[in-house]
This record gives C-alpha cells, structure tokens and sequence, in this order.
C-alpha cells in the first residue's frame, strides 16, 4: 500500500508565469527558501522529458531533491519522479511521483500539487505542511515580479 498527497493553491498569475516560474531554475532558487536563513543550489537543471533537475536547500537541515521528467506539457502539467533526502541521514530518502497540473481561472491559476507513493503514511503527513508553504513562497515571488 502507498500513501498520496493533494494540495491546491490560487495563485493571482497567469497560467504560463506560474508554470515558467515553477520551472525556472532563478525563481527556483526564490521560492525554494522557506525561511530565513535558507539556500537553495541547483547542482544540475534540464526541465525536458528525460531531463533532470537536482536541487539541495534547507537551513540547519539540508535536502537534495533529484527530479527525472517523465511528461512536460507547458503550460498544463509537469510530471516527475522525485528522490529527495536529508543530507544528514542518507538512509531515509524516498522515492515519490509527482504531478502539477496549472488550471486556468481567468487571470489566476489554479495549482493541484498530487504527490504520490509515500510508503507510509508519517512519511506523507511529514511533507503534507512543507508544500503548501512552497506554493505560498511561488505566490508570493510572482507578486514581487508584477509589483516591480
């Protein structure tokens, strides 16, 4: 048995800004920063069907995420699979599929994040409050782009 996650999020930009945002390796490094004192290096970055993307952030504890593209459809969906771990306990990485979909709703799009195969539910419930503040942080980065 495995374990999926779904979050959503209004965001107040265009389909294609938010999809290029969530993609682009400098708005990547913005909105990847949760919390003061964060940073955020991408070791490698080719959003591309076959392409992969590795990315190691945090503060006191630090992540690297490796992503392979499996579908890319610009500017409705991503899909991939993610390996992420903590830098500190190599033992403990995890292997999920993750799907973005970016819906439309006028001048606002609609982010359905679906995270899927945790193979526990802890491990789900562990990452369920870390992608809603990722989300708020892409919010908020294209609300600085349009506010400049």
């Amino acid at each position: 048995m495995t374990y999926d996650m779904r979050v959503e999020r209004l965001i107040e930009a265009t389909q294609e800004e938010v999809f290029d945002a969530f993609v682009d390796a400098d708005a990547m490094k913005e909105w990847y920063k949760l919390e003061p004192g964060w940073t955020t290096s991408i070791e490698s970055y080719d959003p591309r069907v076959g392409g992969t993307t590795s990315i190691t952030f945090g503060g006191e504890e630090r992540y690297r995420e490796d992503v392979a593209y499996t579908d890319i459809d610009r500017p409705h969906r991503i899909v991939y699979t993610e390996t992420m771990r903590r830098l500190e306990d190599a033992s403990g990485s995890m292997v999920t599929t993750v799907v973005v979909t970016f819906e439309a709703q006028g001048e606002k799009t609609l982010v359905v994040l679906e995270q899927l195969g945790f193979e526990s539910a802890e491990r789900r419930d562990a990452h369920q409050g870390g992608w809603p503040q990722f989300l708020a942080r892409l919010d908020g980065y294209l609300a600085d782009r349009r506010a400049a």
